[in-house]
């Protein structure tokens, strides 16, 4: 059976085909591989601990062992029904042994794998995905697309609904890992408890990151040569006791992305484009500004405040000046060269 993909997963993990003996489920996204390792397991054995039916196995235990998969798949249940073998954390090392299991399977017990970041055509996922009796399922973080659908089903069975705009808050803070995504709305949940619908208060109150949020106020206002607010922000950075090295090494990245997106919209790619693009994405609230910046800034300009940036920051690792000083000096200075762009 070939690889399993998109709505088709679903419907595979809750009525898996019973002609199947193994699931592959692997993935860049761990928590993901777990969430859906544990769906297909919960098909066959309601209790994720029933020591009685399910076998909890890893690499370095097969690979020390490699009979015990044939052993666990072929033991019978001394209370009756079909038994789980997991295997944890599989890698390629394991294909030989698979490929003798799915060739002979022992027993009638489901055996379900959990692996990393396999690439295509290679060892245990080219395995899983030619083999006519079991099904390979792969893992990656939830799209831009998707994600708003994991946040609002999470939600939902918490009794809750959440603002339009705190839902694309929200988005644009989730997404590397599902399992970390579950938890953090698990949080949010019971911040809300009570409510009916979920704000963008709570949604920065619980998943934002207050130091990140002042940063970002003090980069886009010197970035649009705004010196009252980068003054404010940046007292506000210092009283909370803000790293000026953390500054530091996101105002680089701030300036690098935008001399990246100034290049590509100076070769004629729409700006809109050019934004999808960045990794990670730019927050929806920033965009305006960050427009704005970019009508303000020309490439060599940009580069020029990538380059004070860096200096800033060898100075403050190699040198005793004050590292609030200098940091706020060189935030102060580009500030300037936008201003002198107006």
């Amino acid at each position: 059976m070939t690889e399993i993909k998109g709505a088709g997963i679903d419907r595979t993990l809750s009525h898996f085909p019973k002609e199947m003996v193994a699931a592959l489920i692997f993935g860049p996204d761990q928590g993901l591989v777990r969430e859906r390792a544990e769906t297909l397991i919960k098909s066959v054995v309601p209790d994720l601990k029933d020591p009685f039916l399910i076998a909890d196995l890893d690499d370095s235990t097969l690979s020390s062992d490699p009979a015990r998969l044939f052993d666990e798949a072929a033991a019978i249940s001394m209370l009756g029904g079909r038994r789980v073998v997991r295997v944890r954390g599989a890698g390629n090392g394991l294909a030989k042994l698979f490929e003798r299991f799915l060739d002979d399977p022992a027993g009638d017990a489901l055996v379900v794998v959990e692996g990393g970041d396999l690439a295509r055509g290679t060892g245990l996922r080219k395995l899983f995905e030619g083999a006519d009796n079991a099904v390979a399922i792969a893992c990656y973080g939830d799209s831009a697309r998707d994600l708003p659908d994991v946040i609002r089903d999470a939600l939902r069975a918490e009794g809750l609904s959440i603002a339009p705009d705190a839902l694309a808050d929200a988005a644009t803070r989730l997404g590397s890992d599902r399992g970390v995504t579950r938890r953090e709305l698990e949080k949010l949940a019971l911040y809300a408890h009570g409510q009916k619908q979920i704000t963008l208060e709570d949604v920065r109150a619980v998943l934002g990151d207050e130091a990140d949020v002042r940063a970002e106020e003090a980069l886009d206002a010197a970035g649009q040569g705004d010196l009252k607010k980068l003054d404010l922000a940046l007292e506000r950075l210092w009283v909370a006791g803000t790293s000026p090295a953390a500054i530091l090494r996101m105002g680089l990245s701030h300036f690098q992305k935008l001399a990246l997106t100034k290049s590509e919209t100076d070769k004629g790619e729409p700006l809109d484009s050019a934004l999808r693009r960045l990794r990670p994405p730019l927050h929806f609230m920033r965009q305006a500004s960050f427009k704005a910046q970019l009508n303000l800034w020309d490439a060599p300009r940009l580069l020029e405040a990538c380059d004070l940036l860096l200096e800033t920051e060898a100075l403050t690792r190699t040198t005793a000046v004050p590292a609030e000083t200098v940091t706020a000096r060189a935030l102060f200075n580009i500030a300037a060269m936008a201003r002198a762009r107006r």
